[in-house]
């Protein structure tokens, strides 16, 4: 292992290493993805998907083994063992920093169907990485801001068939669902702007979950709602890769999906308010959790 290396180093090797790890297997990734937009027929998107996710899934294998040459992290990860491959998943998280995908990814990789993100459709544009998402069928959503629909209220809903489409195409193998419920990563300058009720966590978006739960309620099975805590500070991407992060935990708490919980969110005022308030006792019982995470050991406090 190269601990010993001093940090900048370290971070330009990693870095090297995650953009050859990138191109070599973006690349056969994208033309099986061509061959399946050529040839269209199940049998053949079937096992085409299956050789695309397993390169997919390499590629993080990689990331990971390149994290644990250049970084010495103590990996505290609660409750793994309740998760299959076999089941369909919506993932929830808090968000921070760009870090959180990778630690998402590395400790659910081969626990969990494929993870699938939601992500911002002028995301595509990112070299290699872009065009990777859009061959692993990830959805790329466009968000319009309250006023602009106002000013274009023919696009009103687009953003919701966009996640419609996603669905459908999600109930066909075994997923798993990902989705920052908070929308942005969290910042002191965001929390205060929106006012959070919250600590350590920015307010809940609840019409994304729950569109998804309404159009997946019969295949999504559980959910994993994970709470990822950064003790220190919070790490940026170079951090990360340059040996700066000593320690992240990972807490997992699996549990079934009520039915209750798919209905319709945007016509039902009653049952939004339900779910709402749903989601927001989840959100107080995740900030208490940091919180608690958070906090040094009563070992290390002052006397």
């Amino acid at each position: 292992m190269l601990y010993f290396l001093p940090s900048p180093l370290k971070g330009a090797l990693s870095f090297i290493c995650y953009v050859a790890n990138t191109i070599a297997l973006t690349s056969p990734l994208i033309l099986l993805s061509l061959v399946k937009f050529i040839l269209p027929f199940r049998p053949c998107t079937a096992i085409l998907d299956k050789l695309i996710i397993g390169i997919a899934t390499l590629w993080i294998s990689i990331n990971g083994m390149n994290s644990k040459v250049f970084s010495n992290i103590e990996w505290d990860v609660r409750g793994l063992d309740r998760l299959r491959k076999k089941d369909w998943y919506l993932v929830i998280s808090n968000h921070q920093s760009w870090v959180d995908i990778l630690v998402l990814q590395k400790v659910l990789n081969k626990k969990v169907p494929f993870l699938k993100f939601f992500l911002k459709k002028e995301l595509i544009w990112v070299p290699f990485l872009g065009l990777a998402w859009w061959a692993l069928d990830f959805p790329f959503m466009k968000r319009y801001s309250k006023k602009f629909i106002e000013a274009n209220p023919h696009l009103a809903g687009k953003d919701l068939e966009s996640t419609k489409k996603a669905c459908e195409k999600f109930k066909k193998i075994p997923v798993s669902v990902m989705n920052f419920v908070e929308g942005t990563r969290f910042t002191r300058e965001k929390q205060s702007r929106q006012n959070s009720p919250f600590t350590h966590l920015l307010t809940p978006k609840a019409g994304g979950i729950a569109f998804v739960l309404g159009s997946m309620g019969e295949y999504l099975s559980k959910i994993i709602n994970v709470t990822i805590a950064y003790p220190g500070k919070t790490p940026s991407f170079w951090d990360f890769i340059s040996g700066k992060v000593k320690r992240v935990i990972v807490d997992i708490e699996v549990t079934p999906v009520d039915p209750g919980l798919a209905g319709d969110y945007f016509g039902n005022a009653e049952f939004k308010e339900e779910f709402c308030t749903w989601l927001n006792r989840l959100w107080q019982e995740k900030d208490k959790k940091l919180g608690q995470l958070l906090s040094p050991p009563d070992d290390q406090l002052p006397n």
